[in-house]
């Protein structure tokens, strides 16, 4: 049985990817035409699986569903071969199979995959792809009519979906085939693709949809997601287990007082000692930053393997990605350094080993990085854990022990964004035009708003036909008009900027990198090209660059001779501890605590576990371990719930507000994953402070909104919900605007909308967003629940643990000194360390 989408050599191509969206295969030879499925498997090589006929038997019998089963098993072939089946037997024209795919990159290994099958069968299907890369021509003649079989985004789905013939071109669909289903889910993406099943349901009532994935926990509530929540889902999984071995590269010393600072880099000569170009592996670390350092750190050392050492993330130039993805296929390109860019579905099938340079920080992503290796059915899966510093072989023995137990993540939909549905609205305006109770029963055919009140459909009906109340005088944000018992968009320029801005992916404003000499490198942050001199070098896409000017958007740079002095940082690179891991590592620390440091990472970190239980005590799952010390800078509160960064942000700044309600005082804060610091230069009384009551989840938005500048917080968010609804637009291709320029436009709307419409349905979106995404509010109410019925531990320390070390360390390197940080922490280090001896 073969993966889903079997890898093929191909010769490395000079054409760009925009003029071949669409592949020229050549007809399959005439033994192999009309072979029928089974013969076409024994072709091959491959039987079916069990689970793949249970799909195309589920599909012919009308049902919907999910198909749930492990990376690399075929899960492709189980939805497509159906639906396959049933287009051949009717021999009808037109767009009958969609398959969505969250990345478009994949679209070219997904279509060689789809087109495949089809010498088994004795018809003439089409299989195209439609996404940002598709050339312009290609396009036009989509318009006229689409393949049989087409291959889509979310976004290039909307874009169809804008077409005044939508409901004529999506008539004849039988099934839409959704890939990567845990990606979507959970994003406004996933809304995105919910509103628009929902809409395809309505112009093909018989549409049939199967959602693929392999990394779910709550199969049932996926599932509706994808089939509507009126709709029975079927289920299609298999027993086929796909081996996961896993081991860690352990270091030669562990330091007794770690610190989360650094990219790992003192692991670096062990990494290039144990890999081998003769085993192609995947090297994945968890920021393009750090990518970056280790692809450089590598060349550096090996530069022998300067032909087959690669470096892949998604700020590099498309071209340069499909080339090393080339590579990766026939054979020319053995290790790669990489991010998330190469986590999803793209089949390489000579990838052997992969690599996690650092925590995985959850257990789904865990699993999908090892299933890039080795991706057969029933193949072993290999990854090497790497830790960048002494705790993390703790996380790492948890993540082993959760693995084991299969405690993967559950990925809840989102409930209605109105920003999203603000978006749909000018979509199906554009799309034909929408009768108001007609589109209000679509939208809620979906999971996200099944609940949906028609005072919150009015209120984003308004915003898009009016701008609502506030907006109403300015012509700009009448983009929906009612003609009739219909509304439409009758303004060309609206349906232009509406069409180049259609999505709800935000992120930093980027600019382009390019050389003087010309030649495109990639897009940086803004904000990181805005803090250069001209001059200063830095590392991109594993080129040393000095930086010239910045002109229109675009960063013009040139090869640099000297040492590059910085790497650019995306915002959004700290991953945070999942709850899964996170539940993981408190039973780990348990286990080490009650005398049972099975794991060969844990007997590694025994140096540090040791300084922990000497100076304090290692944390019990049944009790919340609280640290009490004083240090020339003043009095120290150390709390380890070990629930993630997010979730501490939130209850360092709750527990700060609430202590202060007890008696006047000060505070620094720190976070980490493991824990949080409260610092006040005068004595407090924490330990008599710290009673249940304080963990109450009594007025907890109240007591949130309180502790933090949640307006300015809000003020930053509503800059993406203010682009999704489209208030706001970045612009005209050629002529798009800087970042500076969308945040005088998003913060003047703000303004005005909390100075005149304080109960705008945007405005309290960017609020919850900001609880639910920057504080993890539903994380934060169930640990708050545990701590309010768990004892804490309260321990008198001499000074800082191992435990607190990366906390001090955190607060260290927000504060200003002439020192390095690298500096301070070692001088920390040697002081205590020279105080543990004497006190030995």
């Amino acid at each position: 049985m073969p993966p889903p989408r079997r890898a093929r050599t191909s010769s490395p191509r000079t054409a760009t990817p925009r003029k071949r969206a669409v592949r020229k295969v050549p007809p399959p030879p005439p033994e192999e035409r009309t072979l029928g499925v089974d013969a076409w498997f024994e072709s091959r090589g491959w039987t079916p699986f069990p689970f793949q006929r249970e799909a195309w038997a589920a599909y012919a019998r009308g049902e919907s569903g999910l198909i749930h089963v492990p990376t690399g098993a075929g899960k492709t072939y189980a939805a497509y071969i159906g639906p396959l089946t049933e287009v051949a037997e009717r021999r009808e024209k037109g767009l009958q199979i969609l398959y969505i795919t969250p990345l478009r990159a994949m679209s070219r290994d997904i279509e060689l995959a789809l087109l495949a099958p089809l010498s088994a069968f004795d018809s003439d299907i089409t299989v195209e792809s439609r996404t940002g890369d598709t050339s312009s021509g290609i396009r036009r003649k989509q318009k006229d009519r689409l393949p049989e079989v087409l291959i889509t985004t979310p976004e290039s789905l909307s874009l169809l979906l804008c077409h005044e013939r939508a409901h004529e071109m999506f008539a004849p669909l039988r099934c839409v085939i959704v890939d990567e289903w845990h990606e979507l889910l959970g994003t406004k993406r996933g809304t995105q693709v919910e509103l628009a099943l929902a809409r395809l349901r309505r112009f093909a009532p018989g549409m049939r949809t199967w959602a693929l994935s392999a990394t779910l926990a709550n199969l049932d509530e996926a599932a509706r997601a994808a089939v509507g929540p009126n709709a029975t889902p079927s289920f299609v999984s298999a027993g086929l287990e796909r081996p996961v071995h896993m081991e860690t590269l352990l270091p030669d010393s562990v330091d007794a007082f770690p610190w989360a600072g650094h990219l790992g880099m003192t692991m670096l000569r062990k990494v290039s000692d144990w890999l081998d170009p003769a085993h192609p592996t995947l090297l994945f670390t968890n920021t393009r930053s750090q990518a970056e350092r280790w692809y450089e750190g590598l060349r550096f050392l090996r530069p022998e393997w300067e032909g087959v050492l690669a470096l892949h993330h998604g700020s590099i130039d498309r071209d340069s990605r499909e080339a090393v993805e080339r590579g990766l296929k026939d054979g020319s390109v053995r290790l790669v350094v990489c991010t998330s860019s190469l986590d999803l579905g793209v089949d390489f099938g000579p990838v052997e080993r992969v690599v996690q340079i650092g925590s995985p920080k959850g257990i789904s992503r865990t699993l999908q990085r090892a299933g890039r290796s080795a991706h057969r059915p029933g193949a072993t899966a290999h990854l090497l854990f790497v830790p960048t510093h002494a705790l993390e072989l703790v996380e790492m023995a948890a993540a082993r022990d959760a693995l084991a137990h299969r405690e993967v993540e559950p990925r809840a939909p989102l409930r209605q964004p109105l920003d999203v549905l603000a978006q749909h609205l000018v979509t199906c305006a554009l799309g034909g035009g929408f009768v108001r109770e007609a589109l209000l029963a679509e939208v809620r055919d979906t999971l996200a708003y099944r609940d949906l009140s028609e005072e919150d459909f009015d209120r984003a009906l308004l915003l898009v036909t009016e701008g609502g109340p506030t907006l109403r005088a300015y012509p700009q944000f009448h983009r929906v008009r009612r003609v009739e018992d219909r509304y439409v968009v009758a303004d060309a320029r609206v349906a232009r900027l509406h069409r180049l801005n259609v999505g709800t992916i935000a992120s930093d404003a980027t600019v382009e990198l390019r050389y003087w000499t010309g030649g495109r490198i990639g897009t940086v942050e803004e904000s990181f090209v805005s803090r250069l001199r001209p001059g200063d070098t830095f590392l991109f896409a594993g080129k040393r660059l000095e930086f010239s000017r910045m002109k229109d958007l675009t960063a013009y740079v040139k090869a640099a001779k000297q040492r590059a002095s910085a790497t650019p940082r995306w915002s959004g690179g700290r991953l945070p501890l999942s709850g899964s891991l996170a539940a993981a590592v408190r039973r780990t620390f348990h286990a080490v605590r009650e005398g049972h440091p099975d794991a060969a990472e844990l007997r590694a970190a025994q140096p540090v576990l040791d300084a922990q239980a000497r100076l304090s005590r290692v944390p019990a799952q049944d009790a919340c371990l609280v640290e009490l010390c004083r240090t020339r800078e003043g009095h120290h509160l150390f709390l380890y719930p070990f629930e993630g960064r997010l979730v501490h942000e939130g209850l360092a700044a709750l527990l700060a507000l609430r202590l202060t309600r007890l008696r006047k005082a000060t505070f620094s804060l720190a976070v980490n994953d493991y824990g949080l610091e409260l610092l006040s230069p005068s004595p407090f009384p924490f330990e008599e402070a710290l009673r249940p009551a304080l963990f109450t989840r009594e007025r907890l938005v109240e007591d949130i909104l309180e502790s933090v500048n949640l307006g300015e917080l809000a003020r930053r968010q509503f800059r993406d919900v203010a682009r999704v609804a489209g208030l706001v637009m970045p612009g005209l291709p050629g002529a798009r605007k800087s970042t500076r320029q969308i945040q005088a436009s998003t913060g003047l709307l703000y303004d005005v909308f909390a100075r005149y419409e304080p109960d705008h349905m945007l405005l309290a979106q960017a609020r919850r967003e900001v609880l639910e995404q920057h504080f993890e509010q539903v994380r934060l109410v169930s640990t708050l629940e545990r701590l309010e019925r768990t004892p804490l531990e309260c321990v008198h320390v001499p000074r800082p643990t191992p435990l607190a070390f990366p906390l001090v360390v955190e607060r260290m390197g927000a504060t200003l000194s002439n020192e390095t940080l690298l500096d301070r922490v070692q001088r920390m280090k040697e002081k205590w360390l020279r105080e543990d001896s004497l006190s030995a």
